[in-house]
């Protein structure tokens, strides 16, 4: 309908979640009508970002250096390592501001039935770092999914024999939340999941 260059953005803006053909005509159309000036900024930061960001070589999150600030960082508890299925999960959790340990991103979750196996997301890099370094506790944060259950589990089966102790985030009910709204699942869990006071 437009030109193959206007086509090519907007078939390129798909490529975002939750970006759909409607959404991204309208971006297209504004970057190119409105902000040309912020079109070019994305254009370069998103060129930088491609050819300059990696992954940590200790923890797998991205960034441009060789090791991330996280795992530099010597305030942080070298003895507590959370594994977490995202980069974006590690942003969620330090906005929580609560946790003072390093990370490991597995970037997916254990999935037979996509062809996902331990050694697409990392396990074995993870397990290498636990007998490397002098870990004391692994907390696990993967996501309350079946996938992410089964990554969990099938970790914590794999590194008991490593003498490090194992833990899982806590699953339940929100923080200011309604009994009546919860949905079943949660609150089982939240009752298997329940600790003294």
């Amino acid at each position: 309908m437009f030109s193959p260059l206007i086509d090519e953005l907007m078939s390129s803006l798909r490529c975002l979640p939750g970006v759909g053909p409607k959404s991204a005509q309208r971006m297209a159309l504004h970057l190119l009508e409105r902000n040309r000036e912020g079109a070019s900024r994305l254009s370069v930061a998103l060129q930088a970002a491609v050819e300059g960001v990696g992954q940590c070589e200790r923890c797998h999150t991205l960034t441009e250096q060789t090791l991330c600030g996280i795992c530099t960082n010597q305030r942080r508890d070298d003895a507590l390592l959370c594994v977490v299925e995202t980069p974006a999960d590690i942003l969620a959790i330090e906005q929580a501001g609560t946790y003072q340990g390093k990370y490991f991103v597995l970037h997916g979750h254990l999935s037979p039935i996509d062809g996902i196996g331990p050694q697409d997301i990392g396990i074995e890099a993870l397990l290498q770092l636990l007998q490397r370094e002098s870990i004391r506790e692994v907390i696990l944060a993967t996501n309350p999914t079946v996938e992410g259950e089964a990554t969990a589990y099938y970790i914590s089966e794999r590194a008991k024999p490593l003498n490090v102790s194992v833990t899982r985030i806590a699953h339940g009910v929100p923080l200011g939340g309604e009994l009546e709204f919860i949905d079943g699942g949660t609150l089982a869990h939240a009752f298997s999941s329940r600790r003294s006071l």
